[in-house]
């Protein structure tokens, strides 16, 4: 029937948003140990609680206006920007993988999303979502690519214990942590996902994204504390969707 009508792509767009809501919710309450599934949606200023209208992804925030309706507070940019996110990283998905590959892909994006949001929130990367990485992305290369299997398990290997292996000389010569348990456990998921051939290009991508990011705040003033912790877990997370997504950093 031709690409228009072919749901490989058109349901993963049509899910976004929604998913991306859901990510809002695991964003804001995980880290806090509340539920994520059964706890109900209110407004954080009067403490309503919203019905269907007022959760429609995208639509009910724009249709008032990014208010309350109930007591007129400003909601913010946080729910539309991460349902957003979860529409651009499906869009990325379909533009880059094949029809096979679609889920796959927007569902590692978005649970990196979520990652690297509560990271860069809260300085902390939760076990409850890095680790099932491991085992998730050996599953996937067992059933894309069962011959890659062993590469993979020794790229999460790898993954583990380089950054951890840097961890420790930074705290054995500047005397304080320099990466996180977490940053550790999303690299030995990397490797996971794209074997150890990959590895070295997330960890690429990832630094350099960092320092992207370091001189973008350096040019708008931004005065940063040399003590100060740095969520490196966004950076890991979108090395490794890149990598995933387009496959291996090529060094000539």
């Amino acid at each position: 029937m031709g690409f228009i009508l072919d749901p490989a792509w058109l349901w993963p767009l049509v899910a976004a948003p929604a998913i991306g809501s859901f990510l809002g919710v695991l964003i804001l309450r995980l880290p806090d140990g509340r539920a994520v599934v059964f706890g109900r949606s209110a407004c954080r200023s009067c403490g309503h609680g919203l019905t269907v209208r007022d959760l429609v992804p995208l639509v009910s925030w724009a249709a008032s206006g990014g208010r309350c309706r109930h007591c007129g507070a400003r909601l913010g940019w946080f729910y539309p920007g991460i349902e957003s996110l979860a529409l651009a990283i499906a869009v990325w998905a379909v533009l880059a993988l094949p029809a096979g590959l679609i889920w796959v892909g927007c569902l590692l994006g978005w649970w990196l999303a979520a990652l690297a949001v509560i990271d860069g929130r809260t300085l902390t990367l939760p076990d409850l979502l890095t680790l099932p990485l491991v085992p998730l992305g050996l599953a996937v290369t067992y059933l894309i690519a069962p011959g890659q299997v062993v590469h993979h398990v020794l790229g999460a290997i790898a993954g583990f214990a380089a950054l951890g292996g840097i961890g420790v000389l930074y705290h054995r010569l500047r005397g304080r942590a320099g990466l996180g348990g977490g940053d550790v456990k999303l690299a030995a998921a990397a490797g996971a996902w794209v074997g150890w051939i990959g590895l070295p290009g997330v960890i690429l991508i990832a630094a350099l994204s960092g320092l992207a990011m370091a001189a973008f705040l350096a040019l708008l003033g931004h005065r940063r504390d040399p003590a100060a912790r740095i969520p490196f877990g966004p950076h890991l997370a979108f090395g490794l969707w890149v990598t995933w997504v387009h496959g291996p950093v090529v060094i000539p």
